[in-house]
């Protein structure tokens, strides 16, 4: 028997789960954190570091109290975080700021100009995660920061991602070159790749702006997938945290990453971590590039296989800005749902309300819903909303199935998923697959797997799964609906190509952001 502690690091809290190698989970906590908004700046969203840190070791006391254990018990401790999210820090990996959390995206124009560079360049880099450069991803940020920040710039030494900085300051690392830097969080989000010589050139930086020349360097060190030990547990910060100092720290990695491995996904399958967006994620035995896919990583979610990320910019938010604007609640609006049938809407929702995360990679899109007529209601909207998610889910195993990656079966992770069984047979229907659902919770399963691992308790990542994973209640496709979601999909992957990219001889690919481009004045 051995215990863990798996910690989780969402938008707005952290959770801080203790773990038995024999009886699974033992207890959990959360502490919050502010996330810090501007009404003039939609897109900015920032967070403390030391807002985290003090959330991290509220959580971790009240874990290990609630868990009935003492604190000097737990044998490791392991974390994943959002990401992109970014700090800059001096000497002495003291931040120079807060965090530019994942869901920032002042960094629109730093991105284009990567993506249109790379491009012009033939970076091949850019291949690989989907051939366009993100505002919420590292270099973009980066250079944002440096370009609005000019009185700070003698004082940079270097930039972190979230999962990397925590793990360094619970090390108690203080020179940045010591810091082991996670293969997940910089391949997917910096263009890390180790067969192109890691990083993207000097020479393509400094091209990009002048900002950038020596970024390359200050970002250099070790690059780890999450089978390696990132530290040990400092003194100062076993004694804030309640727990024994030495204890191993592996190399951190992003929540929805971690939450498949939680999951029980195993090779050949697609987790959808399904919440305020969704991020779909798969390992596959080589690394192979997919066209439009946000990011193909070698090591990323499991260390032996290759990671592929991809997903849409929002699912849970969709469904709560439709029932916004009728007033009420989305469980509200949910009363009701399992009456309907197939395609009885009439109404097939684009669920672009975001932009496009994957197979477009395209930001400048709008939600878009065909079929109204003077009878329709919120309800007809959102289930018209839960299948047009499926659809577009169903778009993108599609393209992984494509090149290389199919998908055998298909588990809903994330919070929405367990409280909604409609949106997972719905799904089922529309995937033509089995679609699993853990009976339990994910969130801090996957680090309590890496924790354990760290710890030496188990020699594989699927020892533990068989272990420690939950079950699943299993969803199976209604032949019944087959036909329907056969002819709808058509339809849908139509109007999706059509609509969605901004090309030459496209008809309709301008009108969306053409809409937003009058809109924004």
């Amino acid at each position: 028997m051995a215990i863990v502690a798996g910690v989780d690091f969402g938008t707005l809290s952290v959770r801080v789960s203790i773990v038995d190698s024999e009886r699974g989970l033992l207890a959990s906590a959360i502490s919050e954190y502010p996330l810090h908004r501007k009404r003039e700046d939609p897109d900015f969203a920032t967070q403390s570091h030391e807002d985290h840190m003090r959330a991290l070791a509220e959580a971790t006391r009240q874990a290990v109290t609630s868990a009935g254990i003492a604190g000097e018990n737990v044998q490791s401790i392991a974390l994943d975080t959002t990401g992109s999210s970014v700090i800059p820090v001096g000497e002495g990996l003291v931040p120079l700021d807060d965090y530019y959390l994942w869901c920032d995206h002042r960094a629109k124009q730093e991105a284009a100009q990567i993506t249109q560079l790379a491009r012009l360049e033939k970076l091949e880099a850019i291949e690989w995660c989907g051939g366009v450069y993100s505002s919420e991803w590292g270099f973009a940020k980066l250079l944002h920061w440096l370009r609005h920040n000019p009185e700070k710039r003698a004082k940079f030494v270097s930039a972190f991602e979230h999962c990397d900085m925590v793990a360094a300051t619970l090390c108690g690392i203080t020179d940045a070159r010591r810091v082991k830097r996670s293969v997940c969080a910089m391949g997917h989000k910096w263009m890390w790749n180790a067969a192109l010589g890691g990083l993207p050139p000097e020479s393509f930086l400094a091209k990009v702006d002048p900002l950038l020349a020596g970024a390359r360097a200050k970002l250099e060190g070790e690059y780890a997938t999450s089978d390696k030990i990132a530290g040990t547990l400092a003194p100062e910060w076993a004694e804030k945290l309640g727990l024994r100092a030495g204890i191993p720290i592996p190399v951190g990695a992003f929540d929805a990453h971690w939450d498949a491995i939680g999951a029980g996904a195993q090779e050949g399958d697609v987790v959808n971590v399904v919440g305020t967006s969704t991020c779909i994620i798969a390992y596959a035995p080589k690394a192979q590039l997919i066209p439009g896919v946000c990011g193909v990583v070698p090591g990323s979610v499991h260390p032996q296989f290759t990671g592929i990320e991809a997903g849409l910019s929002a699912t849970g938010d969709i469904f709560s800005a439709i029932a916004r604007r009728a007033n009420t609640s989305v469980e509200e609006l949910s009363k009701g749902l399992t009456s309907y049938r197939a395609g009885q809407t009439g109404l097939l929702r684009m669920t672009w309300d975001n932009g496009d995360r994957t197979v477009l990679v395209n930001p400048n899109l709008g939600g878009m819903t065909l079929g109204w007529n003077l009878l329709h209601t919120a309800q007809d909207e959102l289930f018209a909303a839960i299948e047009g998610t499926a659809f577009h889910t169903r778009v993108i195993l599609d393209r992984m199935s494509e090149y290389g990656a199919p998908t055998q079966r298909v588990i809903n992770g994330g919070g929405i998923p367990q409280s909604n069984p409609v949106l997972n047979q719905v799904y089922a229907n529309v995937l033509g697959r089995p679609v699993l659902v853990p009976s339990g919770k994910v969130t801090g399963i996957g680090s309590a797997i890496f924790a354990f691992l760290a710890a030496g308790i188990f020699s594989t990542i699927e020892d533990a799964q068989r272990k420690i994973c939950s079950s699943h209640t299993v969803f199976e496709p209604q032949a019944e609906t087959q036909d329907v979601y056969r002819e709808l999909y058509e339809l849908y992957r139509k109007i999706y190509f059509e609509f969605g990219r901004p090309v030459e001889g496209s008809a309709f690919g301008h009108v969306l952001p053409k809409l937003i481009q009058i809109a924004r004045g």
